[in-house]
């Protein structure tokens, strides 16, 4: 059985073969419509962003006026991300039980009043409290904005877009290191009105509830086909394409033969991530997420502390953070280019690699030179990775298992961002930054061997049912 309804359409003034919905939006080009998604969805990434890596720089200047600890500034670091690991888990649930673009302005919502509330914090028990309710909205909020952008997306340039959305995350990023360098050494508020900036996604939930559309997997998974035809009909009118008339309700979806060429769809179930069938490349998924998150902040949430232990000014380490920092964006721009070029595993498997030579080449550092051209290095090919893989997840899932497929990953990989910023304290008692950015290399040297268990989708209609006697 099929589980879309087909749509009986004319190509090019003749009688062609019967379409369903998804195919009519992967076969769209890129649109006003696309574009719209793309942004809208982008500058709440951006947000998120901006809030994960403010953190780093409010954990220096929180540091020296309250005195903290190496182990307090640990907790402030990584508390976040256990809500995040809670909040993946619980994103992908709800956005594929009650729709993509609800949960995201929910969670917006969430993390941008958490955020504001923070920077009114007047003690550590109270800045780790509302730090937990923060990733909670933000864990939830990542997976289910890929997942969204990835569902509209034509699957000639699917990646490329995907990726495009992953590189807010770096605009995000410079956000935070432009807020930290001007704003935290300012005074001693200057945290507090960096964090202050939080409450703007608060507001922005509210654009993003009113402008984007839900997914139209979801909407038929649920039997809403005719707020999925709008759906569809909107795209295809920003692109141009002749609009199409939508089926008879009364035809029943199982007498609907496939398109030739057309890849058979199994019948709607609701598939386990753990069945037979998709196991291998769940267990894939979840070691890239581990080592990923492990390296990255275990690396960037401490970058701008580690530059003050290392005998910079709390300024000269922001600079440094700042310049670093801005490498992001063209590890994303060489990503996208490349994905859809040599494949998602190819592009991941690179700059995996590239982002291990240049976490060894960090912890050899020892000039401002070298500390900043292996920083760059790092900063490029690690937000490259990123990139990729947020490519890669939305499409090794079928629709009903596609949100709680990546939120299980991601929120896997928050374990690692959780246990990441406590371990490095630790791992510099041991070794110093050369054992510290060793470890760092080591992981993300796992996670490009562990790409080879992760199916190649470049250019393949996403999986719109699963098996109904699948298990898990």
């Amino acid at each position: 059985m099929n589980n879309q309804h087909p749509v009986n359409n004319q190509i090019a003034g003749g009688q062609g073969p019967t379409l369903t919905r998804t195919e009519r939006l992967d076969r769209l080009r890129f649109n006003r419509a696309h574009a719209n998604l793309l942004g809208r969805s982008g500058v709440g990434w951006a947000l998120d962003a901006m809030d994960v890596g403010l953190i780093s720089y409010v954990m220096v200047a929180v540091g020296q006026q309250w005195a903290l600890s190496s182990t307090e500034l640990s907790l402030v670091g990584a508390i976040g991300f256990a809500g995040m690991a809670v909040g993946a888990s619980l994103g992908g649930l709800l956005a594929d039980r009650f729709g993509r673009r609800q949960v995201f302005a929910l969670t917006l919502l969430v993390y941008g009043l958490a955020t504001g509330a923070s920077a009114l914090a007047g003690g550590l028990a109270v800045l780790i409290a509302l730090r937990f309710l923060v990733g909670i909205g933000l864990g939830a909020e990542l997976p289910v904005a890929s997942t969204l952008v990835s569902e509209y997306a034509p699957k000639h340039i699917r990646g490329r877009v995907v990726v495009a959305l992953e590189a807010f995350w770096a605009l995000g990023w410079v956000m935070a290191a432009l807020l930290g360098f001007f704003l935290v050494p300012s005074g001693d508020n200057g945290w507090r009105w960096a964090l202050a900036f939080g409450l703007v996604p608060a507001i922005y939930a509210i654009v993003v509830r009113l402008g984007l559309p839900e997914s139209v997997r979801f909407l038929e998974s649920k039997g809403r086909h005719a707020e999925a035809e709008e759906a569809v009909r909107r795209f295809e009118a920003a692109g141009g394409a002749r609009p199409h008339a939508e089926p008879d309700s009364a035809v029943a979806v199982d007498d609907q033969q496939p398109t030739p060429g057309r890849r058979a769809t199994p019948a709607l179930g609701t598939e386990s991530i753990w069945s037979k069938r998709l196991r291998s490349r769940t267990i894939a998924l979840w070691i890239i997420w581990f080592c990923i998150n492990f390296s990255y902040y275990g690396a960037f949430i401490w970058l701008p502390q580690l530059l003050v232990d290392r005998g910079f000014p709390m300024v000269r380490s922001f600079e440094y953070t700042l310049i670093i920092t801005i490498a992001q964006l063209p590890g994303y721009l060489v990503a996208a280019i490349l994905i859809e070029k040599i494949g998602r595993r190819s592009t991941l498997a690179i700059f995996l690699t590239g982002s291990a030579i240049s976490a060894a080449g960090f912890g050899l550092a020892e000039t401002p030179t070298m500390i900043i051209v292996a920083g760059c290095a790092l900063s490029f090919f690690n937000l490259g990775a990123w990139g990729a893989l947020y490519a890669i997840g939305p499409e090794i899932y079928p629709t009903t298992a596609r949100g709680k497929g990546t939120g299980a990953a991601a929120a896997f990989g928050r374990i690692a961002s959780i246990l990441a910023p406590l371990s490095v304290p630790v791992i510099i008692g041991f070794g110093g930054p050369v054992l510290l950015f060793g470890v760092f290399g080591v992981a993300f040297a796992i996670a490009a061997i562990a790409v080879l268990g992760v199916p190649e989708m470049r250019n393949v209609e996403l999986e719109e049912g699963s098996p109904t006697t699948a298990g898990g």
